[in-house]
């Protein structure tokens, strides 16, 4: 059997064993943030147990791009998958702003318990998240929160990786199959630095600024008075070439400098400090 044979079987068994998860699914609400995972677990949910069935919550916050809180209303009014939009207040936690390495459990508890209040409230028997198989070979406390609110992962529970995932949301022909990864902006702050509303605006604005100059893949690590900019590898002379207008866009952003890492965009760089 050829390769591209062996991987098409192996999406085709995925997908078949996605359906039936959500065949034994009652009904359900959704973590959603508009990433490339909620998105097609809130898409399944609804293809498979319809609109009366399921329930779509973004949890609306500083740390969330505006962005991507508005490509999430588009996604779910395209695909008529009920929404919800709740603020949650993870800001005012002292245990969340101080930044520790567990700082996604903070966050992530904050919207659980949020959504596990609009669950009783609907009647719903259950809160699905979008982690996926590749999740739990990396530091992610925010699955800790998951275990404990009961959340569950079909994607992870039926065996999907990042990669399978995105192949999966393209054969249903959805257009977001390669969009970008955008994890929340405090994943660009230091761990034990203190996490601000002022930060995280800086760190959109930086990103946003990026994105308008043609790098849709972009970090913006917020360093307090300096912002260090990562980009794929390949983009970076283009970024370099750019070095002398961006450090004055920065600068009026807030930050006295910038500085270009040479790496290039690491996923989760930060959580090599620990």
């Amino acid at each position: 059997m050829s390769n591209k044979r062996a991987g098409n079987e192996r999406i085709d068994n995925l997908v078949i064993a996605l359906e039936n998860w959500f065949q034994g699914c009652e009904s359900c609400l959704i973590a959603y943030s508009g990433g490339i995972d909620s998105t097609l677990v809130a898409f399944l949910a609804r293809r498979y147990l319809g609109s009366e069935r399921c329930l779509a919550v973004v949890g609306d916050s500083a740390s969330l791009k505006q962005r991507d809180l508005q490509s999430a209303r588009e996604f779910a009014a395209e695909h008529d998958i009920p929404l919800e939009i709740v603020q949650t207040c993870e800001m005012e936690n002292p245990d969340y702003r101080v930044n520790p390495k567990d700082r996604c459990f903070h966050c992530k508890s904050e919207l659980f318990t949020r959504l596990e209040t609009i669950r009783k409230r609907v009647g719903f028997a259950m809160v699905l998240g979008g982690e996926n198989q590749d999740d739990h070979s990396d530091y992610r406390p925010g699955l800790d929160a998951a275990a404990k609110f009961s959340v569950r992962g079909p994607l992870a529970e039926c065996g999907v990786t990042k990669d399978e995932l995105r192949i999966i949301a393209r054969r249903f022909g959805l257009e977001c199959w390669e969009k970008p990864a955008s994890p929340c902006l405090s994943s660009r702050i230091p761990y034990f630095t203190e996490i601000t509303p002022r930060k995280l605006e800086q760190i959109e604005a930086g990103e946003t600024l990026l994105e308008e100059r043609g790098f849709p893949v972009s970090r913006v690590r917020h360093h307090a008075s300096f912002a260090r900019i990562e980009v794929p590898p390949a983009r970076l002379s283009d970024l370099l070439g750019q070095e002398s207008d961006l450090a004055d866009e920065f600068r009026n952003l807030g930050f006295d400098h910038i500085e270009i890492d040479p790496e290039g965009f690491v996923s989760g760089k930060l959580n090599r400090e620990l």
